[in-house]
Formats: C-alpha cells, sequence, structure tokens
C-alpha cells in the first residue's frame, strides 16, 4: 500500500472538495441527501452539531448510502472522515445509528465490507466507527436478533455478523497487519473495548486470538509501547472472565509475562490491571501453584512497600 495512503489524516481529508452534484447528476445520492450534505458540509462544528441534534438519523441514512453505494476512494475516505469527526466530538451520537427511522437500513454493512476493501485510512476509519456503532446499540437489539425478528423483508447485516466479522478481521491484523505501526494498536485498542462483549470473547477465543495477545505482553518503555501494553493487558483481564480463554491461558507462556510486566512497570494504570487479572486466574486450575512457583508472594509484599494511589492499594487490599 503506498505510504502516502497509509498516512492520511482526517484533517487533510476533510480538506478535499467533494462534488456532490454530480452524484445527484449521475442518481447516486438524491436530492434531499444533496440538501443535507450542502448543509452540514464544511460547516463550523456547533453548526454541524445542532444540525445533528435536529435531524441526526437523516444524516446518518445520507453517509450510510453513500458508503453503499460509491465506490469512489477519495469520497468513501471523506464519508468516513465525517463520521469519524462526529464520533470523535461525541461517541454517544453512535445510538444515531440505531434510531427507529433506520429500521430498513443495513447500517452495518457498509462499514464491515470496506474492512476488508479499503487502503489504511479506510479499514481504520472503518474498524473505530463500527466499534463505536455495535457499543452504542441498544440491548433490546440483541433480543430482537436472538428472536429471529426483522423490521425488513431485507436482508440485514446483524450484530452477530458484525462482532464475527470484526473479529476476524482484528484477528488478521494481530497475524498481519496492514499498517507497520498502526495496524496492531488499533486492532488491541478496539479489542479491549469489544471484549466486554460475551460473543466477542466466544468468537476470539474460536478464532485462536489469545496467542495473538500473548507475545505483546513484555515490559514497555515509551509513552506509545504503555499504551499497548494497557490495552492487551485490558484485553487479557476481561479474558480472565471467560473460562475458556482461561484454558488457553494456562497452557501459554501468559502468566510469567503478566508478572515481568508488574515487575518492570511503574505505570499504576498498568499493575492495576495486571493484579486485578491475576487475583482472578488465582482460583483457576494451576494457576495459584505457577504463582507461588513464579515468586508472586514476596512480588506482591514489595509492590506494597511503594506509594501507590488507593485505586491500586485496593487491589493488593480487597
Amino acid at each position: 500500500m503506498p505510504m502516502d495512503q497509509a498516512e492520511l489524516s482526517t484533517d487533510q481529508v476533510l480538506r478535499r472538495d467533494i462534488p456532490w452534484e454530480t452524484y445527484m447528476t449521475t442518481k447516486l445520492i438524491s436530492g434531499t441527501g444533496l440538501q443535507l450534505l450542502r448543509r452540514y458540509d464544511k460547516k463550523q462544528e456547533n453548526y454541524k452539531a445542532q444540525l445533528l441534534d435536529d435531524d441526526g438519523p437523516a444524516y446518518i441514512r445520507v453517509f450510510v448510502s453513500i458508503l453503499r453505494d460509491i465506490f469512489k476512494e477519495e469520497t468513501v475516505e471523506y464519508v468516513l472522515a465525517l463520521v469519524d469527526e462526529m464520533l470523535t466530538a461525541n461517541p454517544k451520537r453512535a445510538r444515531l445509528f440505531h434510531d427507529k427511522s433506520l429500521a430498513d437500513e443495513d447500517t452495518y454493512e457498509p462499514f464491515l465490507r470496506l474492512l476488508w476493501k479499503g487502503n489504511w485510512f479506510v479499514q481504520e476509519k472503518s474498524c473505530k466507527i463500527l466499534s463505536l456503532i455495535v457499543s452504542g446499540r441498544p440491548k433490546s437489539q440483541d433480543s430482537a436478533i436472538a428472536s429471529g425478528e426483522s423490521n425488513s423483508k431485507k436482508e440485514i447485516t446483524t450484530i452477530n455478523d458484525v462482532l464475527k466479522g470484526l473479529v476476524e478481521w482484528l484477528c488478521a491484523q494481530l497475524k498481519n497487519p496492514s499498517h507497520p505501526s498502526r495496524g496492531i494498536p488499533t486492532a488491541v485498542n478496539c479489542l479491549a473495548t469489544l471484549l466486554k462483549e460475551p460473543v466477542v470473547r466466544s468468537s476470539f477465543v474460536q478464532a485462536d486470538g489469545v496467542k495473538l495477545l500473548v507475545p505483546l505482553i513484555s515490559p514497555a518503555s515509551t509513552q506509545q509501547s504503555i499504551q499497548l501494553l494497557y490495552e492487551t493487558c485490558l484485553c487479557v483481564w476481561l479474558l480472565s472472565f471467560y473460562e475458556p480463554a482461561v484454558e488457553y491461558l494456562a497452557t501459554s507462556r501468559s502468566l510469567p509475562r503478566l508478572i515481568e510486566v508488574v515487575k518492570g512497570s511503574t505505570k499504576e494504570k498498568v499493575v492495576r490491571v495486571v493484579i486485578l487479572t491475576l487475583r482472578n486466574l488465582l482460583h483457576k486450575g494451576t494457576f495459584g501453584a505457577q504463582m507461588v512457583d513464579l515468586g508472586m508472594p514476596q512480588l506482591v509484599q514489595s509492590l506494597k512497600a511503594h506509594a501507590w494511589s488507593d485505586e491500586v492499594r485496593k487491589c493488593f487490599f480487597p
């Protein structure tokens, strides 16, 4: 992939002028869609916020229809940048994608498809947007899917399709990242959100994803690598609540690695999440005996002597 595409920023993309009128002439967007885009595009943040408050679902419909019907890369990147900008300014706007007026729209499908089709900018934005939309869904949507209800005769991408597709893409990034420095951090960052979902834990273990996280559990020094380590350990903590994942962790080198991280880390958030993980694992299988062999009791005593915040101390003194 050309590096200039890989290094595109949202700001750079949003400087483009997109010929929306041309798309209306060729019937790729409707007259109403054109009006909404003219009203919204290139306007100030507070003005756009007001438009989204007044008529948010209508804008979502336009953005999704463009991503579904238009394949020109510059336009796809531009609309993804608009959606990313909108959700970054206020992540609660993810709820707009689940508005009842959009029940007949397959709002997930374009983002799921673009995960595999686009350059790095397109993939990264699609992943981020999908993760936010999934996390913002009303839980009633899950029960409707479980009971097989549908508001439409046409096939709509279900939440399970989305979660499985996302896990597949995230595992692919951990194995063979599309971007040399951002592929793995992007995947781990999304997993740290998505692994709160039981169905994601199950898909991730089935996809053999746990073994892809274990090598990332190692002491870190730079700010970037500390954040990646923290999010990796957060993923392992979330997986420590799920029995099949615990069984895999028991047969991997995860425990010595987690203990090495505690020994070598001064970052409170890292120490806290690792200690919480070890507490979860303590009474499962042979983890307790392994912890004794690895010198965990002595380590805890020495950690207690440090001047940690109350939040971290609570992990040692539950």
